[in-house]
Parts: structure tokens; sequence; C-alpha cells
């Protein structure tokens, strides 16, 4: 996906670092230095697209260089583990998301704690997951989906992108919510599921809308429910899950965190210039070609969130009964 006024950038071969400017435009915040953004994940995945987004707008209007930093490993832990011990002074931020609160409570024996040892700083985006069956499926809404289910327990695929992701954990928490079992079958990411899905290898799979959305377009996939709690614009035509399910919600997000000491004042210039980026049309419509809507929080609100989110994943683990060492 190109960028606003994208411009060619080298990669920063051995640093893994991606640079988004040489020369900012203007210093509206002439207190903060460089920002480093670190991603947990190689580039390519839905956060390292959107950090990248993001960073161009936020460079011009903090007039300091921002660059994004690969760090893939653990599930995002590594990266966030750096960004806790980094200096607290705003030159370092962390792309947090799901990832982030799955892990609380996935693994067991983290070395920081994510709401303890992060400040939240800005969202970015925001979406569903959605549940797609393949067209052979005999089942064609949530409410036969599950009708089938418990006619025919444990004969129904589920696909996911791995074991403890976002995909995984949303699985759990409807089978959990709606009273089902399903044979979980993990991938090693969205893409493998998703194309195992279509090659009709496994039933259903609640997955990314950026990584479904194609395919339910083309028709080779269909879209039983968004799980968001309202239906969501990018697919307007798909029931919420909740509307069978009563209280069901999953949201995939990404958001900028910084380390807990970070001074509030760094964290509102940060807050401030996230919120005024996204509020662009051209980023906005952007995120929404991805399927997903712009994140605009205070960070109290997001502090909110990451609880609530957390608590959620929680229940979704426990009731997996998923374990990472």
């Amino acid at each position: 996906m190109n960028l606003v006024r994208r411009k060619v950038l080298p990669l920063l071969i051995g640093a893994a670092a991606w640079p988004l400017v040489t020369r900012p435009a203007r210093a509206d915040s002439p207190a903060l230095g460089p920002v480093h953004i670190v991603v947990g994940f190689p580039p390519g995945g839905v956060g390292g697209i959107a950090a990248r987004l993001i960073g161009e707008p936020l460079q011009q209007r903090l007039g300091q260089s921002v660059v994004v930093d690969y760090r893939p490993g653990a599930a995002g832990n590594i990266a966030t583990e750096a960004v806790v011990k980094a200096r607290p002074d705003g030159g370092t931020l962390i792309f947090v998301g799901a990832n982030n609160t799955i892990n609380a409570s996935l693994y067991e024996n983290l070395p920081y704690d994510f709401i303890r040892d992060i400040a939240m700083v800005a969202g970015i985006l925001q979406g569903p997951l959605v549940m797609v069956t393949n067209p052979a499926f005999p089942a064609e809404s949530v409410a036969e989906v599950i009708s089938y289910a418990k006619a025919n327990p444990g004969k129904i695929n589920m696909a996911s992108g791995g074991s403890g992701t976002a995909s995984h954990l949303a699985g759990a928490l409807f089978q959990m919510m709606a009273g089902l079992s399903m044979v979980h079958v993990p991938y090693r990411g969205g893409a493998a599921a998703m194309a195992d899905l279509v090659a009709g290898r496994t039933q259903l799979m609640l997955g990314q809308l950026s990584e479904s959305i194609g395919f339910i377009r083309d028709g080779r996939l269909r879209a039983l429910a968004v799980t968001s709690s309202k239906r969501w614009p990018a697919l307007p035509g798909i029931p919420p899950l909740a509307s069978v399910v009563r209280g069901y919600e999953v949201i995939s997000w990404q958001a900028l965190g910084a380390p807990k000491a970070t001074p509030a004042e760094t964290v509102a210039i940060l807050n401030k210039a996230v919120n005024a980026s996204l509020a662009e049309p051209a980023i906005a419509n952007r995120i929404r070609q991805l399927g997903a809507e712009p994140m605009i929080m205070s960070p109290s609100e997001l502090d909110a969130f990451v609880a609530a989110d957390t608590a959620r994943w929680a229940k979704a683990v426990k009731f997996s009964g998923a374990t990472v060492d």
C-alpha cells in the first residue's frame, strides 16, 4: 500500500529499521527528539503497514524523524521488553495490539507486566475479526453453525493462524459462550489458514478482516458475522456475532505505547499529534482500505480499553487451555 506522498526510502539492512524521512518538515514539538517505533513482527503485516502509515504524518507534526524498527519474535514479547527497558523520553515507542493483551495470560513467566510497564500513548486502528466458512459448508448463518455444531460435536475443523493467536482465542471464546466443541486446527499464520479454508480442508475460521475480505468479495469464502458489537462499515451487510451470541465482542487493534515512566506531558504531545494525523481524510481512508477504522482515543480511554481487552482474552485463554512456556 502506498503511503501519502510516498518517498523512495532505503531499508537499513542489519538494523532492520526503515527511516520514514531524513528532513522533518516542521517542528511543532521541538522538545522531542527522533522517534523510533518498534514493531514486534516482520515487515508486511498489518502492524508494520499501520506503523509506516502513521509514521509519515507524525514526523511532519513533530518535526522529527520517525523510524520503524522491526524486532520480531515471541509474539511481540521481544520488542515489548526492549521498550519497557528503554529511556522514557518519548523517543522509543512500541506498536502494540491484541497480541499484548493475549500474551498477558498466555505466557506464564513474562519478564514484564504489560499494563504496569507500558504507558498507552495513542490508538491507531481497530477492526473486527470475521467468521468465514467455505461455501460448501452447510451452515449459512451463525445460528445454523451453532445448530450444526451441537448436532455434530467435534466434527467442525476450525482453522486459526496459530495456537494463542487472536483467531484461535476468538474461536475458543465463541465455543465457550455458545457451548460448542470444535476441533482447533492451527496454522503458521493467518494466510496459510485462510488458504486451506478456501481449499475446503477446514470448514470455519474467525480471521482477520484484512486477510479475508478479498476472498469474501470474490465468493471464495462466505462471511457469516463480524466480531464487533455492531455492523462494520467494510462489510455493512454482515451482522455482528453478538446478534446471536449475546455479549460476544472481539476487536483487533493497533496502538502506540511507551515506557511507563514517560512524562505525561510527552505522552500528551504524542497523543495529540497521532490523533490529528488520524483525522486527516487521506490517512483515515487508507486505514479503511484495510477494513479497519481510525482509533482516536485519549491515553486514559486507551488504558480502560486495554484493561477490558486483557480481561476478555484471559477468559478465552483459560477456556482454550493454551499455554506458552
